[in-house]
């Protein structure tokens, strides 16, 4: 019994977390120089996410008959992404306003170390709407891939799709069972790096523990404890909601993709999982179409965790600091923030660089205080990137379901616990990482 347990990746994660808290917290030097470990996991799975999302948009569209349907999967998704994500924003400045979260603080912002943030801000200040939408094309084809930007590959892949959807069928047909054939050697790929996830996440827990101390996670109690508990309240409430609506409990859900959760916990990057959590929303019964389209477009445009984290941490600062902000300021930091939400990935402390660039836009609020919170930005990452991979997969079903492109049976199979057709005797367990062939819908 015991060594079946241990033979479950999420329970190997889990401890692979606790020893590394306990290393951290008992040997904080130790703790910190196995930071090679977990950056090692985070770049061989970022290695094979270009490639993976390329063969799996590209497939998809080459694929489907209509396809206009692509451009209406793709607006949808962005009309979600925009609503939720703008609920996320709202109920972060909602809590800081009800609770009053940074009052009391008192902080003078002359007296903190302004260089501490200094290359976040010098990089925010870079950070415009035509920056950003010009960062979408890439200089060369190559070039996407080799920057890893998201946007870029998926643009490429969009086109490419295209392309090879308006082929002849004796060219197109072959051409997409090529890409098929190498999106299931990026996934193979994926399935051998993903057996050493519990090393990264003991590396990165240790050395986050180890180099920032729990005492800095301490210091700011209050902000760490109020983010968390909003985002737990927003996933289990809106989140929670919008699960309702398409069939199925969000507490289900959650524990479907525990395993990828807890690697994001230990690795703080929800770019981590992209590989694992596309093809489990498809073992749930998404189309493969619209996952293709749908998460790593939600990457960028549906940071729900990132959303709640910016409105609450600047109204913290403003408190903070003693700065009396108009109900136009508080309008203007919503209408800021949903533009430079867009530009953060799931990557490691870009959630800090859009707080800077939405600071910048009120003078008010000393840039400096950001300094206040780089302590423990570290812990933020986590619940932030935990948020936004929930909120990602929600997102998939709910288009998935708006598009009546969702398999309710095979949604009730995977989060009951009910054997899958396709999958093996142990596999239907978690349904970890099936394979390919078993969550083709049938055609129709």
């Amino acid at each position: 019994m015991l060594r079946r347990w241990l033979s479950l990746l999420y329970v190997q994660v889990l401890i692979a977390i606790v020893l590394g808290v306990l290393v951290g917290a008992l040997w904080p030097q130790t703790g910190a120089a196995m930071k090679p470990l977990g950056d090692g996991f985070v770049k061989l799975i970022k290695l094979v996410i270009a490639p993976v999302v390329f063969c799996t948009v590209v497939h998809g569209i080459a694929s489907v008959n209509d396809a206009r349907s692509v451009g209406r999967v793709g607006i949808k998704a962005l009309f979600y992404f925009e609503v939720i994500s703008t609920f996320a924003l709202v109920i972060g400045l909602f809590v800081a306003k009800v609770f009053g979260t940074g009052s009391g603080f008192n902080i003078d912002p002359t007296q903190l170390n302004a260089s501490a943030i200094q290359a976040y801000a010098q990089q925010a200040a870079k950070d415009s709407v035509a920056a950003h939408l010009m960062a979408i094309i890439p200089d060369t084809f190559i070039g996407a891939f080799a920057n890893g930007d998201l946007l870029q590959v998926l643009l490429l892949a969009v086109l490419t799709g295209f392309a090879i959807n308006a082929l002849p069928e004796r060219y197109r047909v072959p051409t997409a069972g090529a890409i098929d054939g190498m999106a299931r050697v990026f996934f193979g790929i994926v399935a051998i790096v993903v057996k050493v996830a519990p090393i990264g996440a003991f590396g990165a827990m240790a050395f986050t523990i180890g180099a920032y101390g729990i005492r800095s996670l301490l210091q700011l109690g209050e902000l760490v404890a109020t983010f968390y508990i909003t985002s737990a309240l927003f996933v289990l409430i809106v989140l929670g909601f919008v699960g309702w609506l398409c069939g199925f409990s969000i507490l289900r859900f959650v524990n479907y993709i525990r395993e990828e959760l807890l690697i994001v916990l230990g690795t703080s990057s929800s770019e981590s999982v992209l590989p694992q959590i596309m093809r489990k929303m498809e073992a749930l019964g998404c189309s493969p179409k619209v996952v293709g389209i749908t998460v790593p477009l939600g990457y960028s445009f549906n940071l729900d965790g990132t959303n709640i984290y910016m409105t609450l941490a600047t109204m913290f600062l403003a408190n903070a600091t003693n700065t009396h902000l108009s109900w136009g300021q508080e309008l203007t930091i919503l209408l800021v923030a949903m533009l430079t939400s867009k530009g953060a990935s799931g990557v490691t402390g870009a959630g800090f660089i859009t707080l800077a660039a939405t600071l910048s836009v009120i003078p008010d609020i000393p840039i400096q205080a950001l300094a206040v919170l780089v302590g423990i930005d570290k812990f933020m990452s986590e619940v932030r990137a935990l948020t936004n991979l929930v909120g990602n997969g929600v997102a998939c079903v709910a288009v998935s379901r708006w598009e009546g492109e969702l398999d309710p049976v095979r949604l009730r199979q995977a989060l009951h616990g009910v054997p899958v057709a396709g999958l093996g005797t142990e596999e239907r367990k978690t349904v970890p990482l099936p394979d390919r062939d078993a969550i083709r819908r049938p055609a129709e």
